[in-house]
């Protein structure tokens, strides 16, 4: 196995480059899915998904979408069977703090 920055030769699989740091074994990217945005939606998130997938600007693909729709018309059927088909981005989940507060800080009732 050769660095493939500086070159340097190893006999067995590592991770980094001892001489220059450069990682051996690119990262294994998630496989992304195809679903409809939550966060950049003007109808139903379609074009948004798509945007995000193909990892390019929204307002192109609603130009092509909207391109699509003007010279061909299948555009407003693609939309509506993506729409069906597209199933919907799950809700961020957020880490809920579940603090108890401690005995020492309590209140203790007023006496009447």
């Amino acid at each position: 196995m050769f660095c493939p920055k500086c070159g340097k030769e190893y006999s067995q699989a590592v991770n980094f480059c001892s001489q220059c740091g450069t990682e051996m074994h690119p990262p294994i990217r998630p496989s992304r899915k195809l679903m409809r945005s939550r966060t950049d939606e003007k109808i139903a998130g379609v074009c948004g998904g798509f945007a995000e997938y193909l990892e390019i600007d929204v307002t192109l693909v609603r130009l092509i979408w909207l391109a699509a729709l003007f010279l061909g018309g299948w555009g407003l059927i693609a939309y509506i069977v993506a729409w069906i088909v597209m199933p919907l981005e799950p809700l961020p989940q957020h880490a809920s703090s579940t603090v108890q507060p401690s005995s020492s800080t309590a209140q203790p009732a007023p006496n009447s």
